[in-house]
């Protein structure tokens, strides 16, 4: 079986020597050590003075919100995981939607102003597949209308604009360390600021706004991470160099296979250096198509996947009508190939047959 991702592993001895630093001390959670020691490591690579590791990108996502006070709208994209728009609907926000640029699959700022109204507090922004999004105009447009701005870069790590990394953007940036992503930690999530005072805000949220055993400074949630977690996290981060030029190498023979197909990529707003190579998206010329090429690919045990489907525009259980015909159009349309790091050039080639094949009917 060729499954959409896998999670990389390191070397299992690396792993245990870390269990038995946890055995030793027996600290499980509660800000252990190793759980600071992966803050430490991790603000280094990435060049930042501000991060949190905490329990997962959503719970990542609400304190991000609940950190800067929204209330009322917030604008966002219909094309992005389902925890971008259920986290606006936790914190009992509201999600506006403006529908996405066709090339970049991220949200068009060119509708965002015409979104705007007198209750809109912020924008909520997910860099798609890692490919930031127009962050100038976006930044500008808030400020310009005294909004806040979140970005949704779960999928976003390692990857670098104009010599910085992509979570320095925003009043707030927040990722995944799921199993599923480039760098994972098996659960878990980081939030990133420039601020000082917004960090000094979301460590006491994060644990359950406690100011020392016996006092509390605000209202919060359980949404640390454990010791576990952050050894996962600290063997992991010494292979992502190696983790991403092997997803790019892989990347680049899905194009080579690939080209003269008719297929549509996305387009990066970025470097290819400056990449991380998360997912391998392709969009087909119709729904039919992509469903004939699933099917195939899946009679053959290669399971891709379609993501993200469907618009979040169309979520049954939200009360607003929202017409995105590039996003509903998109989201039907788009197929992520696997891509992990021990996928052979072989089985590259395997999925691009069953896949050509299915195109051909």
């Amino acid at each position: 079986m060729i499954p959409v991702t896998k999670p990389f592993l390191p070397p299992k001895e690396e792993y245990d020597a870390y269990l038995a630093q946890i055995w030793e001390r027996n600290w499980l959670t509660n800000n252990g050590p190793l759980v600071n020691e992966l803050e430490m490591r991790l603000k280094k690579y990435l060049s930042l003075d501000h991060l949190l590791f905490v329990g997962n990108g959503t719970i990542a996502l609400q304190l991000a919100i609940k950190a800067l006070g929204l209330n009322g709208e917030i604008i966002t994209t219909p094309f992005s995981y389902i925890a971008t728009t259920s986290s606006i609907v936790w914190e009992n926000c509201v999600p506006i939607f403006v529908d996405i640029d066709p090339s970049t699959l991220n949200i068009d700022p060119s509708k965002i102003e015409k979104a705007i109204t007198s209750e809109t507090s912020a924008i909520l922004a997910t860099h798609v597949f890692g490919n930031p999004c127009s962050l100038e105009v976006i930044e500008s447009i808030a400020n310009a209308n005294g909004l806040k701005v979140i970005y949704d870069a779960a999928h976003a790590f390692g990857v670098s604009i104009k010599g910085h990394s992509i979570f320095e953007y925003g009043d707030i940036s927040t990722t995944s360390f799921h199993a599923t992503k480039l760098f994972q930690t098996i659960e878990g999530g980081g939030v990133f600021t420039q601020s000082e005072e917004i960090l000094r805000r979301i460590r006491y949220m994060r644990n359950f706004g406690h100011d020392g055993p016996e006092k509390f400074h605000c209202v919060g949630i359980n949404g640390k991470n454990s010791e576990f977690h952050a050894a996962m996290g600290l063997c992991n981060l010494k292979y992502i160099e190696s983790i991403i030029s092997r997803r790019r190498l892989i990347s680049e023979e899905y194009d080579k296979r690939l080209a003269g197909l008719g297929l549509v990529k996305q387009l990066l707003s970025i470097e290819k250096d400056n990449y991380n190579y998360s997912y391998y998206p392709v969009i087909f010329e119709s729904e039919d198509q992509l469903l004939r090429v699933k099917s195939k690919l899946e009679a053959a045990n290669i399971f891709p996947r379609r993501y993200f489907y469907p618009s979040l525009s169309s979520l049954s259980y939200l009360k607003i009508s929202t017409n995105c015909p590039i996003t509903e159009s998109i989201s039907s349309r788009i197929l992520c190939l696997p891509l992990f790091h021990e996928l052979k050039e072989s089985e590259v080639g395997q999925i691009c047959h069953v896949l050509k094949n299915g195109m051909n009917g």
